[in-house]
């Protein structure tokens, strides 16, 4: 079995973006000898039953997330560590979807901010990452905001002189890609 769980996975449930159903996604993961497998629709949990009862009969490990997308861009996958967490979730979901056309979810990173308690987030870069001459940029920006709210609550402040390589990452890179 290889020791790799991929996080990023998107169902047909996320209209135009993804095109397998649940339980293929899960099965293919088995199928790969994945260690597990995260389904992480766009702004649902959609997907999230289905692939966790076929998780649930191949004995896969399974993690229920959401892609979560900003009326502005920004994407992160949010993990919930326990109950408390996956209900903030919800409340997040419902609040962006009731403001918003039918099918659509309109949030903001300030939201995603208020309710980060209790999440993993792993944080998406844009499409194009473009280098900028002042740091950091709006995006490695974000990505503080995310890992210093975490730190707070944990009594912990991270700093750039701690993390120095994340600067270093995304100014060498040489495509404007991470």
């Amino acid at each position: 079995m290889i020791q790799y769980t991929e996080f990023a996975v998107t169902t047909n449930f996320s209209f135009l973006r993804g095109a397998s159903h649940a339980e293929e996604l899960v099965e293919r993961a088995e199928e790969l000898g994945l260690a597990g497998i995260g389904v992480a629709d766009r702004n649902s949990f959609a997907g999230v039953v289905r692939a966790h009862i076929a998780a649930k009969d191949l004995n896969l490990r399974f993690f229920a997330g959401v892609r979560l997308v900003t009326t502005d861009g920004f994407e992160t996958l949010a993990y919930p560590m326990a109950r408390a967490a996956y209900g903030r979730l919800c409340r997040l979901l419902t609040r962006g979807k009731r403001r918003a056309k039918k099918g659509e979810c309109a949030l903001s990173f300030e939201e995603i901010l208020e309710f980060s308690e209790g999440h993993i987030f792993i944080v998406l870069p844009p499409a194009k990452l473009e280098r900028c001459a002042h740091y950091p940029p709006s995006f490695t920006g974000e990505v503080l905001s995310l890992s210093e709210a975490r730190a707070k609550r944990r009594g912990k402040a991270p700093s750039l002189r701690r993390y120095p390589r994340y600067r270093l990452r995304i100014e060498r890179s040489p495509n404007g890609s991470m």
